[in-house]
């Protein structure tokens, strides 16, 4: 599940200098992610994950990264609280662990899929499979 988002306006004005090209990926990314009822912008770790403590085990919410060389994080609810994971954007792809494409939502949507038959492990979830 999802954790509805207050709906954000206008692009973010914290990113670093891209290419045209890895522009055009991620200002196409951005306003697809922010018509999703999941993308809370600038919120930082400790609100994401207050408000993911009083969630379902697998709720998630994607937020603007508080880390310089990152644009997003997932956080999502493990059995054993919330956990924040970095998307990062490289070479006009956004990947998170083996898995990566030109938008966000497309991302997840394959990470999804993805972990139905094989769950991935994060250092950050210490040991947890995010299924």
């Amino acid at each position: 599940s999802v954790l509805p988002s207050p709906a954000p306006t206008g692009l973010p004005d914290r990113f670093r200098m891209f290419r045209s090209c890895e522009w055009e990926v991620l200002e196409r990314s951005l306003n697809i992610l922010q018509a999703s009822d999941f993308y809370w912008g600038p919120l930082s770790v400790g609100e994401a994950h207050a408000k993911l403590q009083r969630e379902p085990v697998g709720t998630y919410l994607v937020r603007d990264s508080s880390q310089g060389n990152c644009l997003f994080s997932l956080s999502v609810r493990m059995p054993t609280g919330p956990v924040s994971l970095r998307i990062s954007f490289q070479e006009g792809y956004f990947r998170l662990k083996n898995w990566f494409s030109d938008c966000v939502v497309r991302l997840l949507e394959l990470v999804v899929a993805g972990t139905r038959n094989n769950p991935l492990h994060f250092d950050e979830m210490g040991g947890t499979p995010l299924v």
